[in-house]
Order: structure tokens, then C-alpha cells, then sequence
């Protein structure tokens, strides 16, 4: 069984909303992990309190904020949320089948989804690979599959998964074997941008103060 590891956020809720502050912004993001440890941050500000939504849309596919059509077969993704200091506020696995759409092949709901209720300030969010989840307390802590480069080719048995990285546990032949590529949109925010791997990397070796910006159920 596949575990749900999800932190109670402040709000989850079926669907996409609009927002209508004029200083609020949505944006997307995409790009692909080298290998199944990887970890990209991002980091965005709000002006004042907002609900925030995080939304990934590589494991399905679909079409992102920014009209993008997103191909379906990326990885399994995670998505965890840091405060300004670093302090783990949430993180979410699998978004739920009211909230992200299936997968052709494996009929997974496995898109993250993570809406959450924040004061004014600036937040960093993660990207990574399922099971590599965010040990916490702080972004400094690291993740729980650092270092372990493919790990996910141990999720393969029997031919489900023809690769070595990128494979998932849902058991679908061929739906199980996936790629690198992610996508994700921030919605609601006054500003957003990707920060780059080697101040990725930096973070996660010396922390983020005063930083300016498992196994869950198949039904997922």
C-alpha cells in the first residue's frame, strides 16, 4: 500500500480558484530531475494574507496556469511548503482525485495539490520525487532520500517498470515507468521565481534563515 504522507494544510479544496487582488499573480513552472534525489526550491512573497495554492501537473498531465499543455508520464510529486526561516509548514503527496486529474495508464490521481492559509511574507517551496519526502523540522533537516540517487528502482517488480529512475508503485505495466519532467503552478502570489540548483544545493547545506523571499492508498 502506498502511503498518504500529508500534513494537515489549512484548506484543501475540489478545483483551481481565481483570485481577484489586483496585486496577486499566478505562475507556472517546469523543468525535469536528472536523477530520482533531486530537489528543486522555489521561493515566492505575498503582500498580504492570502490563500496559496500549489499544483503540480506532470504525473497526468493537463493544462497549467499559464496555458501550457503539459505532457502526462512525469514522476510521482511531492511539494513541500517552508516559512521564511525555513520552518516546515506543510507538504502534500497526492492531491486526490476531486482535486488533480487521473493518469491515462495507471488511473492515479498523483498530481500534488497544497492550498494553505498565509500571513504576508516570503516562502519557499520544494519539489521532489516520491517517497523522498521533507524530513523537517526546517528545510535545513533535508529530505529523507538524499544521497540515494534512482532510488525508486526498487519500487519496480516484475516488468512494470522498464527503467532504472522514475518508476512508481502503482503497479501499472507500462504506466509505472515515468520520466523526469515536472510542472507546477503558484497561484495567488505577488512575486515567484525558481531558485538555482547551486543555491539549491547551498540551502540545504546551510539552511534558510533570513532567506529574502511511506506508503499511501492505491485509491490515491
Amino acid at each position: 500500500m502506498k502511503r498518504m504522507h500529508l500534513m494537515k494544510s489549512a484548506a484543501v479544496v475540489a478545483g483551481l480558484a481565481l483570485y481577484g487582488s489586483a496585486s496577486a499573480i499566478d505562475l507556472s513552472f517546469t523543468g525535469n530531475f536528472r536523477n530520482d534525489d533531486d530537489v528543486q526550491l522555489f521561493s515566492f512573497s505575498i503582500a498580504s494574507p492570502t490563500t496559496v495554492t500549489l499544483r503540480a501537473w506532470s504525473y497526468a498531465g493537463g493544462t497549467n496556469a499559464a496555458g501550457q499543455s503539459i505532457a502526462r508520464g512525469g514522476f510521482d510529486t511531492i511539494l513541500a511548503l517552508f516559512d521564511g526561516t525555513g520552518n516546515l509548514i506543510d507538504q502534500n503527496d497526492d492531491g486526490g482525485c476531486g482535486n488533480v486529474g487521473a493518469d491515462a495508464l495507471t488511473g492515479r490521481c498523483w498530481d500534488t495539490f497544497l492550498q494553505s492559509s498565509l500571513s504576508s511574507g516570503n516562502y519557499t517551496v520544494s519539489i521532489m520525487e516520491y517517497d523522498n519526502f521533507a524530513i523537517g523540522p526546517t528545510l535545513a533537516s533535508g529530505f529523507t532520500r538524499s544521497g540515494s540517487g534512482n532510488f525508486t528502482a526498487s519500487f519496480s517488480s516484475g516488468s512494470d517498470c522498464g527503467g532504472v529512475q522514475f518508476c512508481d508503485v502503482s503497479g501499472a505495466n507500462p504506466g509505472a515507468q515515468r520520466d523526469g519532467h515536472w510542472a507546477f503552478d503558484i497561484l495567488n502570489v505577488t512575486t515567484a521565481s525558481q531558485i538555482p540548483l547551486p543555491g539549491t544545493l547551498a540551502l540545504l547545506g546551510i539552511g534558510i534563515a533570513g532567506l529574502g523571499m511511506s506508503r499511501r492508498s492505491l485509491n490515491g
